[in-house]
């Protein structure tokens, strides 16, 4: 058999960040680990201290692990994710008390970092290559729900392993992570565009300046889709406790997980559909609405069933949004920058929610949970209206493909 033969393929990329996909998404411990931290006697504050910590790891790594992907190649970056991605929940699985949850949370961090970007530059330079990036929505949305759908069934499967124990579906998530690392070793780095005659610390501003100064339109499309990335980001983790307080145990919480996330698996597939059926003006206007507007209904829940109808409205409109608002900045974004300017992106996110989640872990515990999600919408209210029409303005404004 010819050498050739057993080289993977440039389109092979696609079905293994599938497989990343489904390592980073496959989340046994999502709809527990806020009960995890209650039964080891940590307070709310302490556990969204947590996640901020884990945000700001990211933050700081978010655009050096983007442009080292952009100078080095993506597929370099995506194997050190992976390895660091392993060893976070490995931390989880073996460790004690809040010091060994912050080791995870900032390695897992760290290696989120790394992933985050530089996997969709890598499917979008793929589908480039094979001159297919006009297909990019359909593609993301279908590598947005593979991670939706594995979100889902982790939510069940962990909530039946926390019956065991609560520590039980850690020991299982660390062994999912680690399939990500022979998936990343098999990707194969597309021809690159253009290559940094001087890489280093002065191109990274010059890319900052440019996506958030110079081009305007990029500037308030990255600003909007952090808020609404933020907004959506601190509910998946809020609404479990208040599922909690209603007398929900582990497996109704991991069952309710499972359904919201099918939810939103099926909804993202469809999401370049929603996008060619609806102009730009009425998905921003009914993003904005129903993502802060849902804190608030959340707030004002006063049984499980008024609360899952709210967030059955606010998961429907986050899988179309998600997709369709990457979409709107990979336009405006030429491909030898594209995975720091996504990198952008997600650092303005988790900056927002490092901010966001402390103030409502103590405010969850001054005040009530209830309150805390009205006083934070209304605080996701005040970030997202004055820069909506600065955005739409941006997105009306027809962009052509620049690479």
């Amino acid at each position: 058999m010819p050498m050739s033969l057993l080289k993977p393929s440039i389109t092979g990329n696609i079905p293994r960040l599938y497989i990343i996909k489904v390592a980073k998404w496959f989340m046994l411990i999502m709809p527990i680990l806020m009960l995890f931290y209650k039964d080891l006697g940590l307070t709310n504050e302490q556990a969204f201290r947590l996640k901020a910590v884990y945000s700001i790891a990211i933050v700081v790594f978010e655009i050096p692990s983007g442009y080292i992907a952009d100078v080095i190649g993506r597929r370099k970056i995506l194997i050190l994710g992976a390895f660091l991605g392993t060893l976070g929940f490995s931390f989880y699985s073996f460790g004690y008390g809040f010091i060994w949850f912050l080791m995870a949370e900032i390695t897992l961090g760290i290696g989120m970092s790394f992933i985050s970007g530089a996997d969709s530059a890598l499917l979008y330079d793929t589908l480039k290559h094979n001159q297919l990036q006009h297909k990019y929505i359909r593609y993301e949305g279908i590598n947005t729900s593979i991670g939706n759908f594995s979100e889902a069934i982790g939510g069940i499967i962990g909530g039946a392993l926390a019956e065991i124990s609560l520590r039980t579906p850690f020991f299982w998530q660390t062994g999912i992570a680690f399939l990500a690392i022979p998936a990343a070793l098999t990707l194969v780095e597309p021809t690159a565009l253009s290559i940094r005659k001087k890489p280093g610390f002065s191109d990274i501003v010059k890319i900052l300046d440019y996506a958030l100064v110079k081009n305007k339109n990029l500037r308030w499309n990255l600003v909007y889709s952090s808020v609404i990335g933020a907004a959506t980001l601190t509910m998946a983790w809020v609404y479990q406790l208040q599922f909690y307080e209603m007398g929900y145990g582990e497996f109704m919480i991991g069952a309710t997980a499972t359904a919201l996330n099918l939810l939103l698996g099926f909804v993202t597939l469809w999401a370049y559909k929603v996008e060619n059926y609806l102009n730009p003006k009425t998905i921003i206007w009914l993003t904005t609405i129903v993502i802060t507007g849902g804190f608030i209904s959340a707030g004002l829940s006063e049984t499980p069933i008024i609360l899952f109808i709210t967030l059955i409205f606010f998961y429907t409109i986050r899988g179309i949004a998600s997709p369709v608002l990457k979409d709107y900045i990979n336009r405006l974004t030429t491909s030898d920058i594209r995975a720091t300017v996504l990198s952008i992106r997600s650092l303005i996110i988790r900056a927002f929610f490092a901010v966001i989640a402390p103030f409502f872990g103590w405010m969850a515990d001054v005040l009530t949970l209830n309150q805390a999600l009205i006083i934070i919408g209304l605080v996701f209210i005040l970030m997202a209206f004055p820069i909506i029409h600065l955005f739409i303005r941006s997105v009306e404004i027809k962009t052509e493909e620049k690479d």
